[in-house]
Order: structure tokens, then sequence, then C-alpha cells
């Protein structure tokens, strides 16, 4: 496998239509990027659940799937399952959010994904973060719109399994779901990490890359 690095994270972006999208997709990545750096910089945007159980899940989600990490997580209150109604909404608070950050990384929804909101919210960030890396994750689900990824973060087991853990623990609203559990989690990346010769990973789309190769 061919690896490539980003240089130095001090500041990452991450954004999620619901609850939970950041975790079930990049949960893994979170915990080995924070673990590693510890002061790091998390500006994390949800665009629903605002007020509610659901954002109480996400604060404290997000904490224990950040450790040590300078974590600034908003939490909006658009209505689930009406991105394309509220555009203008969605558009402002992703141009807000990069009028105050400058991030190495940008982890969003792929804009591959079937949900529209997730579909909605990646292609609203290629709109506002034109010149950062944006990492495209996946999220399991009824539509089975899983592609093939192009870019892998190992995990170990520990990382894994402690991913599996903290979604179990922190997100009770969801474990009624029938695609909500450890084997669907573990599942996944089990496969990813066949794909890149590892025990288990997340994986990523890219819609865009430079190289630097004169060096």
């Amino acid at each position: 496998m061919i690896r490539l690095g980003t240089g130095p994270l001090n500041q990452v972006v991450v954004v999620g239509a619901h609850c939970d999208d950041i975790a079930i997709g990049a949960g893994g990545t979170l915990l080995a990027m924070c673990l590693a750096r510890p002061g790091i910089r998390v500006d994390a945007l949800v665009l629903s659940g605002g007020d509610s159980e659901r954002e109480q899940e996400e604060q404290a989600a997000l904490a224990a799937f950040c450790p040590g990490a300078d974590l600034r997580l908003t939490v909006l209150k658009l209505t689930d399952g009406r991105l394309p109604a509220q555009w203008d909404e969605a558009k402002a608070a992703v141009e807000e959010l990069r009028g105050r950050t400058e991030p190495d990384l940008v982890l969003a929804p792929r804009t591959e994904d079937a949900h529209q909101d997730h579909r909605g919210l990646a292609k609203l960030m290629s709109t506002a973060f034109r010149d950062h890396l944006v990492l495209g994750y996946e999220i399991v689900k009824w539509d089975g719109d899983l592609g093939r990824p192009v870019a892998y973060q190992p995990l170990s087991p520990e990382l894994a399994e402690r991913k599996v853990q903290l979604l179990q623990e922190h997100y009770a609203s969801q474990r009624h779901r029938p695609w909500y559990d450890r084997e669907a989690f573990l599942g996944l990346a089990r496969i990813r990490g066949i794909e890149c010769h590892a025990r288990y990973a997340e994986a990523f789309a890219v819609t865009k890359l430079t190289l630097d190769l004169g060096e």
C-alpha cells in the first residue's frame, strides 16, 4: 500500500448531518489522531439535533472520541431529512465554520452517500473548503450505498473495539435500530482492514487531491 502523510495536524474540522454520523464514520480516526496529538483543535459541526437528547449524546460522545483535544462543537436545529429545503441555513453554517477555521484536514460525509442530508452536506463542504484535504467517511445503512474507497486509516484492534464501545455507550437513542450493533461496525471495519492489509480500518473517499512530488 502507498502511504501518504498529511503533514502536521494542528486543526481538524469534522461535520455531520446528524448526531452520531461523525462517530460512526470517523470515530476510530478521531481517536487515533487525538491520542497521538494532545491539544489538537477539533471544530465539529452537526446540522440537526440541537436542544434535544441527541445533542447531549453528541457532546458526551465527541468528548470521548477526542480525548485531550481542544473540542469546539456546534449542534444546530435543522430538521432531520429535510436538508434540501434548508439549504440556505446549512450553507450559512458551513460558511461560518470556514470563516473561523483553517484546518489541516476535513472529515465529512461522502458526496455519493444515498442519504440526502449526508450528500447535501458533502456537496456544501467543497464549496467552502476549496483548498483543503477533505476525506469523505462512510456510514453503513439500509440503502446499500457503500462503494470503493481510495483512502484508509488502519485501526488497531484496541481502537476498533474502543470505537464500538463508545458508540454503544453514548448513543442510547440509537440502540433500537436493527443495524446499530457491534457486528455491523466491526464487520465493516474488518472488510476495510482487509483492503489495506490491516486488521481493521476506516475508509474514506477523496474527491480531489494535489500531490507535491518535486522535492
